[in-house]
């Protein structure tokens, strides 16, 4: 096996999503190299089977080709019912070794399968079901470079549908999912709430903390059942000239955020006992943090993207590296 700027690989691992394909070469659970396209499974360059071999070939033909020996392993939507090939959820408790053990292969076109990682499913009686699939990898990668958390921890994973999942002895053991990314972009861009905001990148469009404030403030005096009213005083605020039409969309997020972080931290318990620990792209994760200050609480480690150590702990539970 050839050296690589010095160092020789150990693992190709992919975070393959919705909308996009990562793809890092790997030693020693630190990446030596990140590629990234956009032929995420909603936009492979053809259907079916071929397109995945296609857009695999692109981003890491001259890798194997290469090292055709190197381990490969995959996480994210490429193993759901839409994907390459269908990894089942396996059910919480869930740890490592469970989600190595229930990982799946697919030949990969050009010579080496590749390992698909599960998602997670939690469904208990007298409680909503939830599904998660890659964030438990980027759980496993935080948890390998910090295994301190393993023993009792939060982790908090904001997005376009956010996380809150409860760690202990190293596994996750329940978790809940709010939908607050995709939420705000259909209420801002496919509802009337919209039509008083300027366009995305528009000029008018600006940064209002007072307004994000007051969004917070909202949700956290909020009574049961009051959501929809208050998002609907989203547009009312503006009509009755309350908050400038270009801090409307401060204020929903305001809200939307300050809704899930009641709920979350309500049923995460005691904060003051287990750590807090945020997961995310560090824009989106600043604003969760100035949000979680506001409510009283603090971010113990904020961390940026955990998937690649995730599926290097992947690789090595399931003996694809030593």
């Amino acid at each position: 096996m050839s050296n690589y700027f010095g160092l020789t690989p150990q693992l190709l691992s992919l975070d393959w999503g919705t909308s996009s394909l990562r793809a890092f070469l790997m030693r020693e659970s630190n990446v030596i190299e990140t590629r990234q396209s956009g032929h995420g499974i909603q936009h492979l360059p053809s259907s079916g089977t071929a397109g995945y071999e296609q857009a695999f070939a692109e981003i890491a033909g001259d890798w194997v080709a290469q090292w055709p020996q190197l381990p490969i392993v995959a996480c994210g939507m490429v193993g759901s019912a839409q994907g390459w090939k269908e990894a089942p959820y396996v059910r919480c408790p869930a740890d490592m070794q469970l989600l190595a053990s229930k990982s799946i292969t697919v030949q990969s076109g050009l010579g080496p399968d590749i390992l698909i990682a599960p998602g997670v499913l939690f469904d208990v009686p007298d409680a909503l079901p939830d599904v998660m699939r890659g964030e438990e990898i980027q759980i496993a990668g935080a948890l390998l470079t910090n295994p301190q958390w393993a023993i009792r921890s939060c982790m908090l994973l904001p997005g376009t549908h956010s996380k809150w999942a409860q760690i202990e002895n190293g596994r996750i053991v329940r978790y809940s999912t709010y939908l607050t990314g995709e939420l705000f972009s259909v209420l801002s861009k496919h509802s009337i709430l919209g039509r008083l905001m300027p366009a995305e990148g528009d000029s008018k469009s600006e940064s209002d903390p007072a307004a994000f404030e007051l969004g917070l403030a909202t949700a956290r005096r909020s009574g049961p059942g009051d959501l929809s009213r208050q998002i609907f005083g989203t547009r009312t605020l503006g009509l009755a000239g309350r908050l400038p039409l270009a801090s409307l969309a401060e204020y929903l997020s305001g809200l939307l955020i300050g809704h899930e972080l009641v709920s979350g931290m309500a049923g995460a318990g005691d904060l003051t006992s287990v750590p807090l620990v945020m997961i995310g792209a560090p824009s989106l994760c600043q604003r969760y943090v100035h949000s979680l200050k506001y409510m009283g609480q603090s971010a113990d480690a904020v961390l940026d993207n955990t998937a690649p150590a995730g599926l290097w702990n992947l690789a090595m539970a399931s003996g694809r590296i030593a």
